[in-house]
């Protein structure tokens, strides 16, 4: 049994482990989008076998691929093809397709997974929280009845990406001693 106060003071926030997204933010994977698009891998997926790329589908102006570090399983991005940041740069043409793959995955997610509901989303710089802020990307993440609670702003419910336990021993083991 764990005794109150060991984590801290109660907050009132409710928590959310993802512990597995510990590897990204140490910068597994991570992308370098300070340079151009030789470094987005939003620019490099299509030029992979879909199955290399984890690409679902492929349209003229956008593609579907699977999120490596995903908030809920089957969470899907939907990329244009442009390297481009900005939702109000991206072409009429691009905003079409956007939309109907986003319309598409989640008819492919409710069918072959079950989804029942679905959180949408852009984070538009990187200041929102985009990972890849460079390069336009739209989330489609399923979700089913019980999955995980909502995000702080809607719940007041924080995503901590490791277990108190794991951050502890991280913490003592390089703990100076004198």
């Amino acid at each position: 049994m764990v005794a109150d106060g060991l984590a801290g003071a109660p907050d009132g926030w409710q928590r959310l482990w993802a512990p597995h997204r510990m590897a990204y933010l140490k910068g597994e994977n991570r992308p370098d989008v300070t340079g151009g698009e030789s470094e987005c891998p939003f620019c490099r997926v299509p030029t992979l076998s879909d199955d290399e790329g984890l690409v679902v589908a492929r349209g003229t102006h956008v593609y579907a691929v699977m999120n490596l570090y995903p908030y809920n399983a089957g969470h899907m991005l939907i990329c244009t093809y442009r390297h481009v940041a900005e939702y109000t740069d991206i072409t009429d043409s691009e905003r079409d397709e956007l939309a109907q793959f986003t319309q598409y995955a989640m008819v492919a997610l409710r069918e072959g997974a079950g989804a029942q509901g679905f959180n949408l989303g852009m984070n538009q710089g990187a200041l929102s929280g985009a990972g890849v802020a460079p390069h336009i990307h739209q989330h489609i993440v399923p979700r089913w009845s019980g999955d995980a609670n909502f995000m702080p702003i809607i719940a007041q419910t924080k995503v901590l990406p490791a277990l108190l336990r794991d951050t502890r021993i991280l913490i003592a083991q390089a703990w100076p001693t004198s």
